[in-house]
């Protein structure tokens, strides 16, 4: 028996399990298997599949693999439940949030023991970590469920919502994703991952405790077929998911012209930046907690670690003498530090990239292999020597392994953080503020922890740049997820494309009503340019005859215009008063020419003289609106945890590629380049094919107004091909189109290459009353920075 001053002498851990007799009575209750949570009940298990723990191997309970029949009952019973749930009111909604949140508490070790049996975590993290952040998540959105009417004036809850969540913080995401969705007035079908469902089977019967109304919250298990199942479902409005990229990339293609508004949290290879003044020892605790964590499946886990070359061995032998404590084992033990890996399936990953790493010869170390002889354990493990273009420097290994690397000044640090297709979270290390917020706005990612790690709140906005996904969870921005505008656009665009022609031959317009001939070039990096097809085409008015040429515009036209807006850097580093400026002067310069801009619409659309002028002069009112919002779009500051101030910084997405409809050519033009460019974008815009003419006038608006040369480009031509285009390029970060059903469903799936945002539309608009902060918040993406504040 080890006596106490041994023990304190040595600091060795003995065993301290958690006891689960609670849970194992709970599985053995239902030993004959779990059936789906639909419309307020467990319905009767059919085809089972098994449930296991991976610190053991044993199974430990049987689900139902959800069938189409099942989807489709549990939709049916959210849908049934819709009208009724999103009509209650918002406070009622609150105390319904409520008790889930307190029922929640009440068994959070319960539900923290069952966490860690179905996905091997230690128990300190589901207790500790995940489990108060769940109820937390409730709590706070019972708060957002009061308030919605107020807040989120002229919306309306989304409708019924398909939630697909991941194995590696089951009941966590399962928060994340039914407390917004329930707090803005929708109904939900949740398919938990396939290798945990019991956490979210547990909630369903926390559900009928806490008197949730039936068809509200319905649950299916299930594989990916069933996930497949729901997202193709034709009655869901909605579809949220995390997990991997690949899969994240299908689910854009899957639901491209369904209308199905969607949001995706994906992988990340996210960057641990240490710069030489930083505090080592507080980093390598930071780095403990980045990469091992969950056993490093962590979406955002801090997987590589950039080290300046001046502090790099100090960090790397402080980091070894660290790892070497680290307790690997079981998880219900509470003096664990990493568990076990949730599969074989995913262990078998890990280890197959480990074999690709080793074979690049990199130097791969750790403290001891010694590891549980059953179960599903990998050590932690630290790669050094790792080139930018090495496997394991650009996989997400999803596993509790840290690739290391060195840097030498701030801008190569910034430029290998962003080496990589992902996006979604950074840490960064330093004791000088101005390097640590210069750093933090540079790192193209959804998430900043300065001097700090893997912090999260109900409060604060959660999501990625890039390959990392779109849309937000939590807080505001995450809310905003669930709802959408009352009033539709308007009737769908019964338009259809017009044919360019090339060829010769059609009569002119009446002289005097057109007066001298035109044919308008592209305009690119701030000069006209002729198309690289060589090709033109005749604009006509609405009988038949040409009013002028325009240039046919082409793939290489879109790529040329693409590498002239991601040359236009500074304007987005610009003061957003500068810009202000500039697009004051934009309105006033085509106020000036008010009556020409008339006369060309009069000319090419056969407007009135009357409706003419008023499409230009609510044109120069939308150019002055834009001018005005440019520096009062202002981000905010969430009330997360104590002694930190969490930014919620608007940051311009980059180069957007813009496609304007046929209808109100000038003011629809205007309408979508106008929020784009006051946000810091700049834009590669198709104007109408039919009415280019009014677009293309706008050369020398610009050109007169000081707008920097790449931040408008405009390329005509035929606008679904060159949309589709652009929803193809991957220097383009996001897409706008307005056009028809086919064009805007191209869009869609196109987009999956880079997974850029986009926002289409394919009905009639409103044009004159279309401005607003939906535009503004379309035309930014949400950086969420945590900053130490206090003591």
């Amino acid at each position: 028996m080890a006596l106490i001053k041994d023990i304190l002498r040595t600091m060795d851990y003995g065993p301290s399990p958690e006891s689960s007799d609670h849970v194992r009575a709970w599985l053995l209750k239902h030993e004959g298997g779990f059936g789906p949570f639909i419309g307020g009940r467990f319905t009767k298990p059919r085809e089972l599949f098994d449930v296991f723990n991976p610190a053991t191997g044993e199974r430990i309970a049987r689900a139902t693999q959800g069938s189409p029949a099942d989807v489709d009952a549990a939709v049916a019973a959210a849908r049934k439940a819709l009208p009724k749930w999103a009509a209650t009111p918002g406070e009622e909604r609150a105390r319904v949030l409520y008790a889930l949140a307190r029922h929640v508490q009440k068994r959070e070790r319960f539900l923290s023991v069952l966490e860690t049996i179905d996905n091997g975590k230690p128990i300190r993290e589901s207790r500790d970590i995940d489990l108060p952040l769940v109820a937390r998540h409730f709590y706070h959105h019972a708060g957002w469920a009061s308030l919605i009417e107020s807040e989120f004036p002229g919306t309306r809850p989304v409708g019924v919502c398909g939630q697909v969540i991941p194995w590696n913080f089951p009941l966590l995401m399962l928060a994340w994703k039914i407390a917004p969705a329930l707090a803005a007035g929708c109904t939900v079908v949740l398919k938990p991952a396939e290798y945990t469902p019991l956490t979210a089977l547990a909630f369903a019967e926390i559900c009928i405790e806490a008197a949730l109304p039936p068809g509200v919250v319905n649950i299916v298990t299930g594989d990916g077929e069933t996930g497949a199942a729901l997202v193709a479902h034709d009655s869901v409005d909605k579809i949220a998911f995390t997990g991997s990229t690949e899969v994240g990339r299908a689910i854009r293609k899957a639901t491209a012209g369904t209308g199905k508004k969607l949001a995706l949290e994906l992988g990340g290879k996210s960057p641990f930046v240490v710069f030489d003044d930083a505090d080592l020892d507080s980093a390598v605790e930071g780095v403990v907690d980045a990469i091992w964590l969950n056993q490093g499946q962590v979406c955002c886990a801090g997987s590589r670690l950039l080290a300046a070359e001046g502090i790099a061995d100090a960090l790397t032998s402080k980091l070894r003498a660290r790892m070497a404590r680290l307790r690997v084992g079981d998880p219900l033990d509470k003096s664990t530090d990493v568990g076990a890996i949730v599969a074989p399936a995913q262990l078998e990953r890990i280890e197959r990239l480990m074999r690709a790493g080793a074979e690049e010869g990199l130097e791969i170390w750790r403290a001891d292999d010694a590891l549980p002889n059953r179960g599903s354990f990998y050590p932690p493990t630290l790669v050094t020597g790792a080139e930018p273009a090495s496997v394991l420097m650009r996989e997400e290994i999803f596993g509790p392994v840290l690739v290391s690397t060195t840097f030498r000044t701030p801008d190569e640090a910034v430029a290998l953080a962003n080496n990589t297709r992902y996006g979604l979270a950074t840490s960064v290390w330093t004791e000088n503020v101005n390097r640590a917020l210069e750093v933090a706005a540079r790192i193209k990612a959804g998430v900043v922890w300065i001097n700090s790690t893997n912090l999260f709140d109900a409060a604060s906005g959660f999501g990625g740049y890039r390959e990392s996904g779109f849309g937000r969870e939590g807080g505001r921005e995450g809310l905003i997820e669930y709802r959408v505008a009352d009033a539709p656009w308007g009737k769908p665009n019964p338009a259809k494309a017009p044919a360019l022609d090339v060829l010769p031959g059609l009569a002119p317009a009446d002289e005097g009503a057109t007066g001298i001939d035109r044919t308008a070039k592209l305009y690119v990096g701030g000069k006209q340019a002729r198309p690289d097809s060589g090709f033109s085409y005749a604009v006509l008015d609405p009988k038949g005859r040409e009013v002028g040429l325009a240039g046919l515009g082409s793939r290489k036209d879109i790529r040329n215009a693409v590498e002239a807006a991601a040359k236009a850097t500074s304007w987005a580093a610009a003061m957003a008063h500068s810009r202000a400026q500039v697009l004051y002067y934009v309105a006033e310069n085509l106020s000036a020419r008010a009556d020409e801009f008339a006369g060309r619409l009069q000319v090419t659309t056969g407007a009135s003289r009357r409706a003419a002028a008023a499409e230009v002069d609510a044109s120069i009112r939308r150019a002055f609106f834009y001018a005005g919002f440019a520096d009062k779009y202002d981000g905010a500051v969430h009330a997360t945890r104590s002694k930190f101030v969490t930014l919620a910084m608007n940051e311009p997405w980059g180069v957007m590629g813009i496609v304007c409809p046929d209808e109100a050519p000038l003011l629809a033009f205007v309408s979508l380049v106008m929020p784009a460019i006051a946000m810091g974008n700049s834009v590669v815009a198709v104007p109408s094919a039919r009415h280019p003419l009014s677009a293309t006038d706008l050369y020398s608006v610009l050109d007169t107004s000081d707008v920097p040369a790449g931040v408008v480009n405009i390329v005509t031509g035929e606008a679904n091909a060159l949309a589709a285009t652009l929803a193809e390029h991957d220097g383009v970060d996001a897409v706008w189109y307005v056009g028809d059903a086919a064009g805007a469903a191209r869009v869609k799936a196109a987009s999956a290459g880079n997974l850029k945002v986009t926002w289409t539309r394919s009905a009639l608009m409103d044009w004159p009353g279309a401005e607003g902060r939906e535009f503004l918040r379309r035309a930014t993406q949400v950086k969420n920075i945590w900053t130490p504040y206090g003591e």
